[in-house]
């Protein structure tokens, strides 16, 4: 069996009949040095361990070689050679012979320098000679390190006071908000990309080149201002407005119009721009007197000499809701009478504004009077805690606060800690049993 391997090594023959293959054979894939003539294949033949159903593969005898070498490189080896040296770098040929697999680190660098750089593909596509055309980004006037965007101007005398008002910052220069403040958007998302196309480093380039336009209109707007002392100006007259008897300096909302509203000042002169404010806010006080008059027609208001009763009555009623609060032993029974003959008296007076809560609550449980609407912390609540608060004549804010208490008291007892109770003055305890059923049905807290 030796001597019949190595003959089949030395003289190319089949393994089975001994015949010379010239052309393709079968190369068992199981057995180490078997082949086989197509017609010894055909018929089945078995040889030692070989069988016949073992796995195979087609081969073509000697392999075709790129170039012409004593010891053929084959095209996949030749194709991995070049990824190699891609991937890894000229020079890294112990990667590119890992790589390779089949060859060695000094096949793979003869091989290489021979054929790929002194070879006739080199002497092709390597210019040894060309120069490296190197370019001046430097210059005055051009180029991205051009010394005229990043020269810095001359600081502005603040005192500490106006720096704080202006928002400058001296050490750097700056201000917390420049012109054109979100010019930085354009390149904050760059990169570069070892798959771009010239088309894409193209874009990339235009939107640098637009970056620093707008770097330069920026420091030309700073050198202007500097020139001509516009922050200085500017820093006066805010001084003037601040120290001008009589003026109002507005509520929160206002200040934050006005803010939204400073990109609109370069159209118009000061005088203009102050006024332009001016009608804006008294439109804005003339759409709060006109809720205000709808609120009262839907009440039933439909004379001014009618209002104050109206305020009045309202007034009384919270009052009266107050003292039945701190009272809490009067029946429910007991205080829909009361309700009732006071309205019964509104109604006489023609002011059908007030209405029973036993009776509003029969003709529609969720129906949320106005006037509640209008509390702080209604928005907060939900439809059923809106029904809850409406049904036992309670405030949103006071029924936040019982809840908050209610709901520590609850997570400090199963947290085993003391408990020492604090609820608001005046609260009716029908009023407490009600809010803690509400939220233990609603999984707020858990009956004990």
């Amino acid at each position: 069996m030796k001597l019949r391997e190595s003959n089949v090594m030395e003289s190319d023959q089949c393994s089975y009949c001994q015949s010379e293959i010239s052309g393709y054979r079968v190369v068992c894939s199981e057995c180490p040095d078997i082949e086989l003539c197509l017609q010894c294949f055909s018929c089945g033949a078995e040889l030692g361990t070989h069988k016949r159903d073992h796995s195979y593969r087609i081969s073509n005898g000697s392999p075709i070689g790129a170039f012409e070498v004593a010891k053929i490189w084959t095209l996949s080896e030749e194709t991995m050679l070049l990824d190699a040296v891609e991937q890894y770098g000229f020079g890294n040929w112990e990667d590119v012979a890992n790589h390779v697999e089949s060859k060695n680190a000094e096949e793979c660098q003869d091989h290489y320098i021979t054929f790929y750089v002194q070879g006739s593909i080199g002497k092709e596509t390597i210019f040894p000679d060309a120069k490296n055309i190197i370019q001046d980004h430097t210059c005055p006037h051009g180029g991205p390190l051009s010394p005229s965007i990043t020269t810095p101007v001359n600081p502005i005398e603040l005192s500490i006071q106006e720096q704080h008002e202006l928002g400058y910052m001296p050490f750097r220069d700056d201000f917390e908000r420049e012109h054109d403040n979100d010019a930085e958007t354009v390149i904050s998302s760059l990169a570069n990309n070892y798959d771009d196309e010239d088309i894409d480093i193209a874009v990339k380039l235009t939107q640098v080149e637009k970056y620093r336009t707008r770097l330069k209109e920026r420091e030309r707007r700073k050198r202007l201002a500097r020139e001509y002392n516009l922050i200085q100006a500017a820093t006066s007259l805010a001084k003037q407005k601040s120290q001008t008897p009589g003026r109002k300096k507005g509520t929160k909302d206002e200040r934050e119009f006005q803010e939204k509203m400073k990109v609109f000042a370069q159209f118009s002169i000061a005088a203009e721009h102050e006024k332009f404010l001016e009608c804006t806010q008294k439109e804005r006080e003339l759409r709060a007197r006109i809720k205000e008059l709808l609120h009262y027609r839907n009440n039933g208001i439909t004379k001014m000499e009618d209002v104050e009763k109206f305020e009045d009555e309202g007034f009384r009623r919270e009052k009266k809701k107050e003292q039945k609060k701190k009272m809490g032993s009067s029946s429910p029974a007991k205080r829909g009478s009361m309700v009732s003959k006071k309205a019964s008296g509104v109604i006489e007076e023609k002011l059908d504004i007030l209405i029973d809560d036993d009776e509003s609550k029969d003709e529609d449980e969720e129906n949320i009077p106005k006037e509640m609407s209008m509390l702080p912390g209604f928005d907060m609540l939900s439809d059923r805690e809106r029904r809850l608060c409406n049904s036992i004549g309670m405030s949103p804010a006071n029924y936040m606060t019982i809840k908050t208490c209610i709901i520590k008291d609850y997570l400090q007892r199963r947290q085993g800690l003391p408990v020492k109770i604090r609820y608001p003055s005046g609260l009716d305890k029908t009023h407490r049993r009600k809010i803690m059923s509400f939220l233990a049905d609603n999984g707020w807290i858990v009956a004990l």
